[in-house]
């Protein structure tokens, strides 16, 4: 007697894409706003279905972020500002509502998925969401950094900040900073 096996499709056994919320996300027929982090960088992506493939009609990285002053990394502040580009960069392109994708990121509150999702929402994308999964605004302008970065001794300072230290970055002046980064993304983004 032969048995048959049916084969999962390979982005489901490797763990990279869940179908069953991939096809709800797809049914509401809205481009969606992808979010995904890597250890150094965040990327959001406003991707719109296609029968033959994905259309990416907007990629931004957090990476992009340091010709408008800002030290690209993964942190909430980053996250938001990522967001708040890759926003005001899909406006630009026609694109006004969106549903985010999280991909199989845990869904933590107030967390960086949601910090880009804030950004997206001010910069005039219309995405359904719930309001207490937001992270306040002190944690989007860092000052929750800048906090820790004062609490540290010298040398502990010197050790946890190397990276913005290099790039010539005061984390105790973080929230000054985010603020001037986010008015230069309002002015300069669509040029």
């Amino acid at each position: 007697m032969v048995s048959t096996m049916e084969l999962k499709f390979r982005r489901r056994r490797e763990g990279k894409t869940n179908y069953v919320k991939r096809l709800a996300l797809l049914k509401s027929n809205k481009p969606r706003m992808v979010f995904r982090k890597s250890n150094r960088y965040v990327t959001i992506q406003f991707v719109q279905f296609n029968k033959t493939g994905d259309k990416t009609v907007v990629g931004v990285s957090s990476r992009q972020l340091k010709k408008f002053g800002w030290f690209g990394n993964t942190n909430i502040p980053s996250s938001y500002l990522t967001g708040f580009l890759a926003g005001k960069i899909a406006i630009s392109r026609g694109i006004k509502h969106a549903v985010l994708d999280i991909g199989l990121i845990t869904p933590v509150l107030k967390s960086r998925p949601f910090a880009a999702l804030l950004g997206a929402l001010d910069a005039g994308i219309e995405i359904p969401h719930d309001e207490s999964a937001l992270p306040p605004m002190e944690r989007i302008e860092g000052k929750h950094i800048e906090e820790f970065a004062k609490s540290l001794n010298e040398e502990g300072f010197k050790k946890r900040f190397s990276e913005y230290l290099k790039n010539n970055v005061d984390p105790k002046n973080l929230s000054s900073l985010f603020k001037k980064t986010k008015e230069r993304i309002e002015k300069e983004a669509v040029k």
